[in-house]
């Protein structure tokens, strides 16, 4: 019998493993998401990737970070953060000052950054209930932390 996701693939072979399965759904889980977050942020210009760096520089307040701790709280690492940086700089939505060590230089966001995400919020609110609000809380904590599991094998936290 086939699976969902073999049809969703047009796929006639079965997968050689349920684990297989389980990475190829996976993907294409994150996949639609990804798609479908881009199209809801698309009329704001920001990204997904951009969106996830205002909302660090939103959590990390006053005192910013430095390129280093954005590129590590990214949810999806990306190979050139400056760059990234460089362009939410030159759109005004965060702002770069270099300390006394010139080498140290801190980002924050600044109140169009804010703006933004504040007119982004309502947005991502809903693109949540449309593709996350049909599962209940215990779903919702179950697939976290499978998916933890997922990230962190053999380790105590999942």
């Amino acid at each position: 019998m086939q699976s969902d996701l073999q049809a969703e693939l047009k796929q006639t072979r079965p997968f050689r493993s349920p684990r297989e399965e389980a990475m190829v759904a996976l993907q294409r889980t994150a996949a639609v998401l990804e798609h479908a977050l881009e199209c809801t942020l698309k009329d704001s210009g920001v990204t997904a990737t951009q969106y996830n760096v205002l909302r660090i520089l939103r959590g990390a307040g006053e005192t910013g970070l430095c390129r280093s701790e954005v590129g590590e709280r990214m949810v999806r690492r990306v190979p050139d953060v400056t760059r990234l940086l460089d362009r939410l700089e030159d759109t005004g939505l965060i702002a770069r000052t270099r300390g006394e060590d010139r080498r140290y230089v801190t980002t924050r966001i600044t109140s169009q950054g804010l703006e933004t995400l504040q007119d982004l919020d309502a947005r991502v609110t809903e693109f949540l209930e449309q593709h996350l609000g049909h599962l209940s809380a215990d779903q919702l904590s179950t697939l976290c932390s499978l998916l933890s599991a997922v990230r962190h094998p053999g380790d105590s936290r999942s």
